[in-house]
């Protein structure tokens, strides 16, 4: 016991010492404070309720069968009786020497008092009342009714003590715990406290070298790693390091990657938190966990804070209507904070997003997220340097060419061919085989892209004919299209949701611009399958839906964005958002119902002079048509390879046929032909 307690103060049970649980530091001196056990008091004040309601339900003494109680009665034993809800007290006639007793333990506690009669007891569970009281009429036997039959201390218990439990309970509760989200004293199950999560010093394993795919964005944050290790250079020479740096991007690049890698590069602590984690029903705890965690931070600098998907706190402010008053005050809190502290001890703020247009403006200003790294989709060489990381571990066979497979997966994020690689070996095993093969990375690409295969899929076969005129469609149209990809792949095997088959086209390398004649091709290309129902079957099906929706998108967009519309040349009708949520910004009408309708009537005039373009160069293909569909219809599935080999071989047998045109015609008409130049070239 210390020296400055009193020995007599009745909370010196509950009180927890420091020096008995800690070393007595000041970060255990805030860990163990003193204070009172309340789960322990709760437990006991409901044991001590149970004991009692245990010791009054037991049997009371003199307990007899209601049918002696009976025969008392009519015995004259019994003059009088009190029904009660459990028992009947039955009391015999009055003794005439008084017997003085003094009052037990168990009387107390019900209430009664000792007396020198007779007392009999019965239970009363299963009696009928109305008979017994007839009974009773009967042998005029006095009784009346007990209101309650527990005893006076119980009484006390339930009456007093428990309702003045229920109000501790509730100040517990309510007045300490929520007050945490509104002024420090406390939080309610731990709202008002930071959900921060900390990784020590040193515990973090990810490198820059574990990142590839994005290496301008790891030379941009390279300078925040190497301020955190010296920031005395930056200093002396009167520089300073960005506050905060918000990395922006489509979702599966690899931002939270990104940030783990600065803070594995840096060495420090690193604290993790989502946006969604500071928002919460109460007013305030968003605000108090902001300070909760720059608090930590401060204490543990230097260090790195990093906020994934900011815009749920972020948002903008302007035009808020009825806006979400928690979320402003978490925003309101999160910009003091950026602009209180000095981050010359080494605290940098990271965040991620991929709706940087929704962000307040006032967190993207100089002196906050005064710094932007765009984390975008990789290339060529990026996919193939992150499909190498995450196939190091993987056992692969030696016709792997992850070239062919990057060149397969344009437009996949990082996260996209971590899936891929995962994909593959699991094909692998569910093969039966101990390597994975570039089948099983071939299978997986489509697995990601068009859904499973349905192999116990039964299809008819008028529909398979269908299906096989309509791929070799698209891929005529892509292989006699100036500027279209090359076919990789053509199949009839049904997959995913409604997916009869598709004809897939691997880009020769990254395109980051279109012409007008591009945009065109590959809405021939969409057009194709049609097209092709249409010169074979006389007949249109509903498989084309999905390409008149894409054909559609593509032309409407070259009007309406791009620009390249007869009428509206050089102009954008709308404007989009820059949000990486979707596939497609969602375009915001700014022009007259007039415009509209031009809009609409270009798209349908487009769509019907490529759509009789490509008849025509279908028809002019016909018997190739035939042939690549029997085939495919015979084999399921034909490569780029076998593909190109036929389209080579109709293209030198359409060279020798134009030959042996030219050498067919008339002599004569050849030597005017050179009579004609003699005397053109004498003039």
């Amino acid at each position: 016991m210390k020296d400055n307690e009193n020995p007599d103060d009745p909370f010196n049970f509950f009180k927890l010492s420091i020096d008995e649980h800690g070393d007595g530091d000041d970060e255990n001196k805030k860990k163990l404070r003193p204070r009172m056990p309340f789960w322990g008091i709760l437990l006991i004040v409901l044991g001590a309720v149970a004991l009692f309601n245990m010791l009054l339900d037991t049997k009371p003494e003199n307990l007899i069968d209601f049918s002696d109680f009976k025969n008392k009665i009519e015995s004259g034993d019994i003059v009088e009786v009190e029904l009660g809800e459990n028992y009947f007290t039955g009391y015999g006639p009055q003794l005439a020497t008084v017997v003085q007793k003094e009052p037990q333990w168990r009387d107390l506690l019900r209430g009664t008092t000792p007396t020198n009669r007779a007392v009999y007891r019965t239970s009363s569970g299963n009696v009928l009342l109305t008979s017994f009281m007839d009974l009773l009429n009967e042998k005029d036997i006095t009784f009346r009714f007990a209101t309650k039959q527990n005893g006076y201390l119980i009484q006390l218990i339930i009456n007093l003590i428990l309702p003045f439990a229920f109000i501790f309970i509730m100040y517990y509760f309510i007045f300490r715990k929520i007050g945490g989200g509104m002024g420090g004293m406390g939080s309610l199950f731990g709202i008002g406290g930071s959900r921060a999560k900390a990784v020590g010093e040193g515990n973090i394993k990810t490198r820059f070298a574990d990142v590839a795919g994005v290496d301008e964005a790891k030379e941009e944050l390279m300078e925040v790693v190497d301020f955190l290790k010296s920031p005395q250079k930056y200093t002396d020479i009167g520089g300073r390091i960005p506050k905060g740096v918000l990395l922006v991007g489509p979702p599966g690049t690899g931002k939270t990657l990104l940030a783990r890698a600065v803070a594995g590069e840096a060495g420090g602590p690193f604290f993790r938190i989502s946006g969604s984690d500071f928002v919460e029903m109460f007013v305030g705890v968003g605000a108090s966990r902001v300070r909760e965690l720059f608090k930590q931070a401060h204490e543990k600098t230097p260090c790195i804070i990093f906020i994934d998907e900011l815009d749920a706190i972020g948002k903008s402010r302007v035009n808020n209507l009825g806006g979400n008053d928690e979320r402003e005050q978490t925003l309101n809190q999160l910009l003091v904070e950026m602009d209180g502290f000095d981050n010359e001890k080494g605290l940098i703020i990271l965040a991620a997003t991929n709706r940087p247009d929704i962000l307040d403006p006032a967190l993207l200003r100089p002196g906050r997220f005064d710094r932007q790294v765009v984390v975008d989709r990789p290339d060529v060489t990026g996919r193939e340097a992150i499909l190498r990381i995450h196939a190091k571990n993987v056992k692969l066979d030696s016709g792997v060419n992850f070239n062919t497979i990057a060149h397969e997966t344009a437009g996949f994020a990082g996260a996209d061919l971590a899936n891929i690689v995962n994909e593959a070996a699991l094909l692998a095993v569910r093969g039966g085989r101990k390597l994975v093969s570039m089948k099983d990375f071939d299978e997986a690409i489509e697995k990601t892209i068009v859904g499973l295969q349905k192999k116990t899929h039964v299809v008819k076969e008028s529909e398979r004919k269908i299906t096989a005129y309509h791929e070799t469609g698209h891929a005529l149209v892509a292989a006699f299209t100036e500027g279209s990809d090359p076919v990789h792949k053509i199949t009839i095997i049904p997959r995913g949701m409604g997916v009869g088959g598709f004809t897939m086209q691997l880009p020769r390398e990254d395109t980051y611009l279109k012409t007008k004649k591009q945009l065109l091709g590959e809405v021939d290309v969409l057009l194709g399958g049609r097209a092709a129902e249409r010169i074979i079957f006389d007949e249109i099906s509903t498989g084309a839906s999905n390409d008149i929706q894409r054909a559609t998108d593509i032309i409407r967009s070259m009007i309406s964005d791009y620009g390249m519309s007869d009428k509206f040349k050089n102009m954008t009708l709308g404007k989009h958002g820059k949000g990486y949520d979707s596939g497609e910004p969602s375009l915001v009408r700014e022009y007259s119902e007039d415009t509209q309708q031009y809009i609409d009537t270009e798209i349908a005039r487009i769509m019907d002079e490529r759509y009789n373009h490509v008849l025509s160069l279908l028809n002019s293909k016909k018997d190739l048509l035939e042939y690549v569909a029997k085939m495919l219809l015979d084999k399921e599935t034909v490569d780029g390879k076998e593909f190109n080999e036929v389209i080579k071989a109709h293209n030198h047998a359409s060279q020798l046929q134009q030959i042996a045109q030219e050498q067919s015609k008339p002599v004569s008409s050849e030597q005017d032909a050179d009579e004609g130049e003699k005397q053109n070239e004498a003039q």
